[in-house]
């Protein structure tokens, strides 16, 4: 956010910003390697008051990393983020990991389920991404969600595409699917997502969970995601009651006709840290 470097220190820092680069098998619209990049920049153009929250957020520090290293192999680039991520698990500052596309959620997540033994993973999408493999591998964008899902409590909302071979997952295990057709009213669906997610919450948001017409580059969009206030009130409900550990947001790609998506994605990430920021001042 262009901040001095008294408040983007990352031991002072609440929050730490870090870009995954990351595309390698999306199968319709690319640019989500440009995603993070072009988010960031968006960044400096955001208000630094949250007009909703009335906090001055960035003053709780707001440190930004520089991008993982997504060159090389898959499995290298899921060294890469591993190592990242267990480093930064040993500072105060919450993570906001920038895609890329969505099979960095894989690499992300397995920490903190490792450390957070009563973890769950709420999934903000407009696709279930829980096919076992997907084009001849288990680490695509379509199996974004699968790995997660042996393990721990997977709660998805948004979802309106899915695939013949993933719909055996979806509502059953450890799988909790809000199909969005079925969940349209906003203030009935917080209470079940709430009751459905453990205290200790990973957030991952594909930005396609969004409608087009609020996220409108990315790479598979489909109608009738969620429109901005009735994402906010569910991502401001599950914040208030869950301890949150990270949250990612992936899948954004830059496009010449404009800058909607990458600075709605930026101001996204800005109220969730608001927030989380509004939570803290509560406590006190």
């Amino acid at each position: 956010m262009g901040l001095e470097s008294r408040y983007s220190s990352l031991p002072l820092s609440k929050f730490v910003v870090v870009p995954v680069p990351f595309e390698k098998t999306v199968c319709y619209g690319h640019g989500t390697a440009k995603g993070p990049a072009a988010v960031i920049e968006a960044s400096t153009q955001i208000e630094l008051w949250d007009e909703e929250t009335k906090t001055e957020t960035w003053e709780l520090g707001i440190n930004t990393q520089p991008a993982v290293n997504c060159k090389g192999s898959t499995n290298t680039v899921f060294k890469n983020i591993d190592k990242t991520v267990r480093n930064l698990m040993q500072y105060k500052a919450i993570p906001f990991y920038i895609g890329g596309e969505h099979t960095v959620t894989q690499a992300l997540a397995q920490p903190y389920i490792e450390k957070y033994k009563d973890l769950s993973i709420l999934h903000f999408d407009a696709h279930a991404d829980l096919r076992e493999t997907f084009e001849g591998t288990p680490k695509s964008h379509a199996c974004a969600l699968y790995p997660a899902s042996r393990q721990v409590p997977v709660v998805q909302v948004g979802i309106r595409s899915v695939a013949s071979e993933e719909k055996q997952y979806c509502n059953a295990g450890k799988v909790t699917t809000f199909l969005m057709h079925e969940n349209r009213d906003i203030k009935k669906l917080i209470p079940q997502v709430l009751k459905k997610l453990t205290d200790t919450v990973y957030i991952t948001i594909d930005v396609d969970g969004f409608d087009p017409s609020v996220i409108p580059a990315t790479g598979t969009p489909q109608p009738g995601g969620f429109m901005w206030y009735e994402a906010l009130d569910l991502f401001r409900e599950v914040i208030k009651h869950k301890k949150i550990v990270a949250v990612d947001v992936v899948e954004a790609c830059q496009r010449k006709a404009d800058v909607i998506t990458e600075f709605n994605v930026s101001k996204l990430i800005y109220r969730l840290m608001g927030y989380l920021a509004l939570k803290d001042q509560k406590k006190k």
